[in-house]
């Protein structure tokens, strides 16, 4: 279970924090973040855009140009061009923000979107498809494994849940790497999250077991970061019913000679519910940790999949 002392810290785009540091003067405080979950994390707020010199209120800026690799421009003048500004603030914030766990960006903005962001041609008319903000594709580009959201998708509960499952895993990741790996921190960590894994990918899941089994002559601290990088991409997919309802019945595995027929019965229907969709991930998880508080296992004891996230948090009442 993640240490709830110590808040995972996660850069914010500032406007999201209700921070007028908008172009026009405002904000675009979100609930989710300055109400919820600020009591979870410790949120760090950029405005990139303010950042380089750009005063409050401002000329509004765009993506102009070809979608892969756009200018930021000034929508009245054209000779506004932040380009590079907002690229050398990204790297500059990517050293500095080396110890945050997550970062929120601003959805649709040219310096913090992170995708389908509009893109224009030279002549004004809008393209197809989009782009990536200046700003939050060069620090992106500095940290591949961070997760990273925009706000609009947070709304989602089953992209909210995945998004700060991430966060938690990034979190308890840091001190290990800090300290230098060893192989037994390789395994311990693995093990604590094969469940969490399997749940979100269960190929990823196979071929991350098989990294780490013959490690005999690697270095942790080489083998580390790969197994990481692999870990987090592999979480990026978000778990299904079918693939929770996998992980349910290998978790209520365990209890098979510790409970009885009856109770057998109890845990297989929520979980049947679970799968039809009649009742939400939190209602046959909670029953299976009843009858592990009852029955403990010491394998089952470490597994973050029972409780990825501070339970006030009701990230699983949704999905």
């Amino acid at each position: 279970m993640p240490n709830e002392a110590a808040k995972p810290r996660i850069a914010i785009s500032a406007c999201l924090m209700g921070v007028e540091v908008r172009f026009n003067g405002g904000h675009k405080q979100s609930p989710l973040c300055s109400r919820t979950l600020v009591d979870y994390f410790d949120f760090v707020p950029v405005c990139p855009e303010v950042a380089i010199g750009l005063g409050i209120p401002r000329e509004p800026i765009r993506l102009v140009g070809d979608p892969d690799h756009p200018a930021a421009i000034g929508t009245v003048d054209h000779n506004l061009d932040v380009t590079q500004p907002l690229a050398d603030y990204g790297q500059q914030m990517a050293g500095e923000l080396d110890d945050i766990c997550g970062y929120i960006f601003m959805q649709k903005s040219p310096s913090c979107g992170l995708e389908r962001v509009k893109v224009y041609r030279p002549n004004g008319a809008p393209q197809d498809g989009g782009g990536r903000g200046i700003y939050a594709k060069a620090f992106c580009a500095r940290h591949p494994d961070l997760p990273v959201e925009e706000d609009g998708r947070l709304n989602d509960p089953v992209l909210r849940e995945n998004f700060l499952s991430r966060v938690f895993v990034y979190a308890a990741w840091q001190p290990l790497r800090r300290r230098g790996l060893t192989r037994r921190d390789l395994i311990d960590f693995h093990s604590r999250y094969k469940y969490l894994l399997m749940a979100h990918n269960p190929v990823q899941y196979k071929v991350l077991g098989t990294m780490l089994g013959d490690m005999s002559k690697a270095d942790p601290n080489e083998l580390g970061p790969r197994y990481f990088s692999a870990l987090m991409a592999a979480l990026k997919k978000c778990a299904t019913r079918r693939t929770h309802t996998n992980v349910l019945q290998h978790l209520s595995g365990y209890l098979k000679r510790a409970i009885g027929s009856e109770d057998k019965q109890e845990v297989q229907h929520l979980i049947a519910q679970y799968r039809l969709g009649i009742v939400p991930l939190v209602v046959p998880l909670t029953l299976l940790k009843h009858h592990l508080r009852l029955h403990p296992d010491p394998y089952l004891a470490q597994q973050a999949y029972l409780q990825p996230h501070p339970e006030n948090l009701s990230l699983r009442n949704a999905i």
